[in-house]
């Protein structure tokens, strides 16, 4: 998967995006293969739950670039993974 991924980040195409699965995000993320991360943060308690990046092996440090509130409470946020 991630030779794929790899060769589809090459070509001209449009952009990739992954919807859940934090297994294949930290896999992504641990082969530096994500440029941008979007998170919506819905403002309710749950009590548990999985954590976004399951699996993850080290962590890395990333960047707030925009924020987008919305009428309901939601709040997307988008962040860089830092150089």
């Amino acid at each position: 998967m991630l030779a794929e991924v790899r060769r589809l980040k090459q070509g001209s195409g449009k952009d990739l995006t992954v919807l859940g699965s934090g297994s294949i995000v930290a896999q992504l993320a641990q082969e530096g293969l994500i440029d941008e991360y979007q998170v919506l943060l819905n403002p309710v308690v749950l009590g548990k739950g999985k954590t976004m990046f399951e699996g993850l092996k080290t962590g890395f440090a990333l960047k707030l670039v925009r924020t987008r509130t919305f009428g309901n409470g939601n709040v997307l946020l988008i962040y860089v993974p830092v150089a």
